[in-house]
Protein backbone atom coordinates (compact mmCIF):
# COMPACT_ATOMS: atom_id res chain seq x y z
CA UNK A 1 0.00 0.00 0.00
CA UNK A 2 2.76 2.45 1.03
CA UNK A 3 4.99 1.71 -1.96
CA UNK A 4 1.58 2.28 -4.47
CA UNK A 5 1.03 5.42 -2.67
CA UNK A 6 4.61 6.92 -2.91
CA UNK A 7 4.09 6.32 -6.62
CA UNK A 8 0.80 8.11 -6.41
CA UNK A 9 2.65 11.05 -5.00
CA UNK A 10 5.36 10.71 -7.64
CA UNK A 11 3.14 10.82 -10.49
CA UNK A 12 0.40 13.66 -9.08
CA UNK A 13 -2.03 12.67 -11.62
CA UNK A 14 -3.86 9.37 -12.57
CA UNK A 15 -5.29 8.54 -15.42
CA UNK A 16 -9.11 7.55 -15.52
CA UNK A 17 -9.08 5.30 -18.50
CA UNK A 18 -13.13 3.99 -19.78
CA UNK A 19 -12.41 1.38 -22.19
CA UNK A 20 -15.56 -0.08 -24.58
CA UNK A 21 -12.84 -1.74 -26.51
CA UNK A 22 -9.70 -4.03 -25.83
CA UNK A 23 -8.31 -3.30 -28.92
CA UNK A 24 -7.69 0.39 -27.20
CA UNK A 25 -5.99 -1.22 -24.29
CA UNK A 26 -1.98 -1.42 -25.34
CA UNK A 27 -1.76 1.66 -27.70
CA UNK A 28 -3.43 3.55 -24.56
CA UNK A 29 -1.26 2.43 -22.55
CA UNK A 30 1.47 3.42 -24.79
CA UNK A 31 0.09 6.98 -25.25
CA UNK A 32 0.29 7.10 -20.83
CA UNK A 33 3.55 5.87 -20.53
CA UNK A 34 5.19 7.99 -23.11
CA UNK A 35 3.46 10.75 -22.06
CA UNK A 36 4.76 10.58 -18.82
CA UNK A 37 2.37 8.92 -16.78
CA UNK A 38 3.00 5.45 -16.52
CA UNK A 39 0.25 4.37 -14.53
CA UNK A 40 -4.22 3.87 -15.17
CA UNK A 41 -7.31 3.66 -13.10
CA UNK A 42 -9.28 1.72 -15.94
CA UNK A 43 -13.03 1.95 -14.37
CA UNK A 44 -14.37 -1.41 -13.71
CA UNK A 45 -17.59 -1.07 -15.37
CA UNK A 46 -17.39 -1.91 -19.58
CA UNK A 47 -17.02 -5.77 -20.67
CA UNK A 48 -13.71 -4.98 -21.51
CA UNK A 49 -12.15 -3.71 -18.58
CA UNK A 50 -11.24 -6.93 -16.83
CA UNK A 51 -9.41 -8.09 -20.35
CA UNK A 52 -7.98 -4.76 -20.79
CA UNK A 53 -6.06 -4.69 -17.52
CA UNK A 54 -4.74 -7.82 -18.32
CA UNK A 55 -3.64 -6.35 -21.51
CA UNK A 56 -1.95 -3.02 -19.88
CA UNK A 57 -0.01 -5.37 -17.74
CA UNK A 58 1.58 -8.13 -19.78
CA UNK A 59 2.53 -5.54 -22.58
CA UNK A 60 3.46 -2.91 -19.76
CA UNK A 61 5.03 -4.61 -16.66
CA UNK A 62 6.50 -1.19 -15.45
CA UNK A 63 3.03 0.33 -15.95
CA UNK A 64 0.92 0.88 -12.44
CA UNK A 65 -2.40 -0.45 -13.52
CA UNK A 66 -4.89 -0.45 -11.33
CA UNK A 67 -9.20 -1.08 -11.07
CA UNK A 68 -11.75 1.54 -10.11
CA UNK A 69 -15.32 1.84 -9.94
CA UNK A 70 -15.32 -1.21 -7.94
CA UNK A 71 -17.95 -2.40 -6.34
CA UNK A 72 -18.17 -6.07 -5.47
CA UNK A 73 -15.42 -8.59 -3.84
CA UNK A 74 -15.86 -10.75 -7.13
CA UNK A 75 -14.75 -7.82 -8.99
CA UNK A 76 -11.31 -7.27 -6.67
CA UNK A 77 -10.49 -10.80 -7.61
CA UNK A 78 -10.83 -10.42 -11.30
CA UNK A 79 -9.22 -7.14 -11.37
CA UNK A 80 -6.44 -8.63 -9.18
CA UNK A 81 -6.21 -12.03 -11.23
CA UNK A 82 -6.13 -9.55 -14.52
CA UNK A 83 -3.07 -7.93 -13.42
CA UNK A 84 -4.42 -4.61 -11.32
CA UNK A 85 -2.23 -3.35 -8.75
CA UNK A 86 -4.53 -1.35 -6.62
CA UNK A 87 -8.19 -1.12 -6.42
CA UNK A 88 -9.83 2.49 -5.94
CA UNK A 89 -14.31 2.10 -4.84
CA UNK A 90 -16.19 4.80 -5.80
CA UNK A 91 -17.78 4.89 -2.16
CA UNK A 92 -16.74 2.92 1.39
CA UNK A 93 -18.15 -0.23 1.58
CA UNK A 94 -16.48 -1.84 4.48
CA UNK A 95 -16.89 -5.53 2.99
CA UNK A 96 -14.60 -4.92 -0.56
CA UNK A 97 -12.58 -2.62 1.98
CA UNK A 98 -12.17 -6.01 4.99
CA UNK A 99 -11.62 -8.48 1.50
CA UNK A 100 -8.65 -6.33 0.35
CA UNK A 101 -7.09 -5.56 3.52
CA UNK A 102 -7.33 -9.20 4.35
CA UNK A 103 -5.99 -10.22 0.89
CA UNK A 104 -3.27 -7.55 1.22
CA UNK A 105 -4.43 -5.77 -1.82
CA UNK A 106 -4.11 -1.59 -2.14
CA UNK A 107 -7.34 -0.24 -1.50
CA UNK A 108 -8.09 3.18 -1.70
CA UNK A 109 -11.86 3.66 -0.82
CA UNK A 110 -13.89 6.85 -1.69
CA UNK A 111 -14.93 8.89 1.46
CA UNK A 112 -16.55 12.09 1.69
CA UNK A 113 -17.80 12.33 4.90
CA UNK A 114 -15.88 12.39 7.95
CA UNK A 115 -17.76 9.35 9.18
CA UNK A 116 -16.71 7.45 6.47
CA UNK A 117 -13.04 8.37 6.57
CA UNK A 118 -13.39 7.66 10.44
CA UNK A 119 -13.84 3.89 9.16
CA UNK A 120 -10.99 4.53 6.70
CA UNK A 121 -8.74 5.51 9.98
CA UNK A 122 -9.77 2.78 12.06
CA UNK A 123 -8.90 0.26 9.35
CA UNK A 124 -5.40 1.88 9.56
CA UNK A 125 -5.49 3.59 5.95
CA UNK A 126 -3.56 6.01 5.10
CA UNK A 127 -4.86 7.13 2.03
CA UNK A 128 -8.58 7.70 0.61
CA UNK A 129 -10.70 8.63 -2.50
CA UNK A 130 -12.65 12.12 -2.79
CA UNK A 131 -15.36 10.96 -5.45
CA UNK A 132 -17.11 13.02 -6.73
CA UNK A 133 -14.64 16.09 -6.02
CA UNK A 134 -16.05 19.01 -7.36
CA UNK A 135 -19.66 18.43 -6.72
CA UNK A 136 -18.92 17.28 -3.25
CA UNK A 137 -16.92 20.64 -2.41
CA UNK A 138 -13.99 20.55 -3.80
CA UNK A 139 -10.66 21.37 -1.87
CA UNK A 140 -12.39 23.47 0.40
CA UNK A 141 -14.45 20.25 1.48
CA UNK A 142 -11.39 18.48 1.83
CA UNK A 143 -9.18 20.74 4.03
CA UNK A 144 -12.28 21.53 6.16
CA UNK A 145 -13.31 16.74 6.27
CA UNK A 146 -9.07 16.89 6.88
CA UNK A 147 -8.75 18.91 9.46
CA UNK A 148 -9.44 16.48 12.38
CA UNK A 149 -7.57 13.52 10.93
CA UNK A 150 -3.97 14.74 10.35
CA UNK A 151 -2.98 11.12 9.14
CA UNK A 152 -5.20 10.89 5.79
CA UNK A 153 -4.41 11.97 2.30
CA UNK A 154 -6.93 12.47 -0.46
CA UNK A 155 -7.05 11.46 -4.16
CA UNK A 156 -9.69 14.20 -5.23
CA UNK A 157 -11.33 12.35 -8.49
CA UNK A 158 -14.22 14.38 -10.18
CA UNK A 159 -14.43 17.27 -12.32
CA UNK A 160 -10.55 17.96 -12.09
CA UNK A 161 -8.86 19.04 -15.14
CA UNK A 162 -6.09 21.56 -15.89
CA UNK A 163 -7.56 24.73 -15.12
CA UNK A 164 -8.43 23.17 -11.40
CA UNK A 165 -5.48 20.59 -10.81
CA UNK A 166 -3.39 23.60 -9.17
CA UNK A 167 -6.10 23.96 -6.23
CA UNK A 168 -5.78 20.88 -5.23
CA UNK A 169 -2.27 19.88 -5.97
CA UNK A 170 -1.20 23.06 -4.00
CA UNK A 171 -2.61 21.26 -0.48
CA UNK A 172 -0.63 18.94 1.53
CA UNK A 173 -3.62 17.23 2.00
CA UNK A 174 -3.62 15.64 -1.21
CA UNK A 175 -1.58 12.58 -2.41
CA UNK A 176 -2.45 12.89 -6.00
CA UNK A 177 -5.89 13.48 -8.27
CA UNK A 178 -7.21 11.31 -10.96
CA UNK A 179 -8.30 12.85 -14.23
CA UNK A 180 -10.09 11.94 -17.09
CA UNK A 181 -9.43 14.77 -19.69
CA UNK A 182 -6.28 13.73 -20.99
CA UNK A 183 -8.00 10.15 -21.67
CA UNK A 184 -11.77 11.54 -22.77
CA UNK A 185 -13.95 9.02 -24.13
CA UNK A 186 -14.07 10.59 -27.52
CA UNK A 187 -10.41 10.54 -28.17
CA UNK A 188 -9.92 6.64 -27.50
CA UNK A 189 -13.34 6.13 -29.57
CA UNK A 190 -11.36 7.73 -32.07
CA UNK A 191 -8.34 6.11 -32.18
CA UNK A 192 -6.34 9.51 -31.62
CA UNK A 193 -3.60 8.61 -29.29
CA UNK A 194 -0.81 11.09 -30.46
CA UNK A 195 -3.35 13.90 -29.08
CA UNK A 196 -3.92 11.30 -25.66
CA UNK A 197 0.09 11.14 -25.26
CA UNK A 198 0.29 15.37 -25.82
CA UNK A 199 -2.05 16.18 -23.28
CA UNK A 200 -0.85 13.33 -20.97
CA UNK A 201 2.50 14.89 -21.09
CA UNK A 202 0.77 18.37 -20.82
CA UNK A 203 -0.31 17.31 -17.61
CA UNK A 204 2.59 15.78 -16.21
CA UNK A 205 4.29 19.16 -16.90
CA UNK A 206 1.43 20.85 -15.72
CA UNK A 207 1.55 18.75 -12.00
CA UNK A 208 5.06 18.86 -11.79
CA UNK A 209 5.28 22.64 -12.40
CA UNK A 210 2.59 23.06 -9.20
CA UNK A 211 4.55 20.49 -7.28
CA UNK A 212 8.16 21.65 -8.05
Amino acid sequence: MKEIAEKFQKFCVVPVVVLEDTKDAVPLAKALVEGGLPCAEVTFRTEAAEESIRLMAEQFPEMLVGAGTVLTTEQVDAAVGAGAKFIVSPGFDPKIVDYCLEKDIPVFPGCITPSEVAQAVKRGLKVVKFFPAEPAGGISMIKAMAAPYTGIRFMPTGGINAKNLEDYLSCDKILCCGGSWMVKGDLVKAGEFDKIRELTAEAKKLADSIRK
